[in-house]
């Protein structure tokens, strides 16, 4: 999804996009597969992000920059299901092919993978709540955190404001988020102080895409 920097988004046409170093981190949020075409909470259209999230994912390897995953772990009796008087359908619980990675993403060998939602009686919308996120990044030396993925927009949010909130910079790659996000969404990220960028604006060939 592309947004002009300077529309509704509300972000800042003036800012300059960080370039990702050793002390940089590309964090994709929950790419399973219940939220591909076909899982219980499938985002239109995500099957398109697969090339070029793994062309960031070899980018990223290639330099031996840090590589993380978030991924929902539920519980069969989580209390988010709409079962359990929650709003979300039944989706990736633990061990279930839903909750899997999809299979056309190349996961780079030992890539940190962080559960979350792994409380049956606690809902964890972002990436760092309830999670090991927070230490993992800080254990890694990251200072700047490149966000993908086709999590859900509030899911996206939520894990940005975050990041924000304990002091990491922030960039979300918007051609390689769902496109459910809306400007809205994108003017509450940019007013927890993230930036949006594209693959080229950080030094990433997508020609052959």
């Amino acid at each position: 999804m592309k947004l002009s920097k300077d529309s509704a988004s509300g972000l800042s046409s003036q800012s300059t996009i960080p370039q990702p170093d050793r002390q940089s981190a590309l964090l994709l949020l929950d790419p399973q597969n219940d939220f591909f075409p076909g899982g219980a909470m499938g985002m239109p259209d995500s099957n398109n992000l697969i090339p070029l999230i793994n062309t960031y994912i070899k980018h990223f390897s290639r330099q031996g920059w840090s590589i993380l995953a978030t991924r929902d772990w539920h519980s069969p009796t989580h209390c988010s299901f709409t079962e359990q008087g929650g709003p979300y359908p039944t989706h990736c619980v633990q061990g279930s092919r839903g909750a899997q990675f999809h299979s056309d993403l190349v996961m780079p060998p030992g890539m940190m993978i962080i559960s979350k939602g792994t409380n049956p009686k606690k809902d964890a919308i972002s990436g760092f709540e309830g999670s090991s996120l927070a230490d993992r990044l800080e254990d890694l030396k990251v200072k700047t955190v490149f966000i993908l993925g086709p999590a859900t927009q509030d899911c996206l949010k939520q894990t940005v404001v975050d990041a924000c909130q304990i002091g990491l910079q922030v960039v979300v790659l918007e051609d390689a988020i769902g496109t459910q996000c809306t400007a809205d969404n994108f003017k509450g990220i940019s007013q927890a102080g993230a930036l949006q960028a594209t693959a080229s604006e950080i030094g990433i060939h997508t020609s052959s895409l």
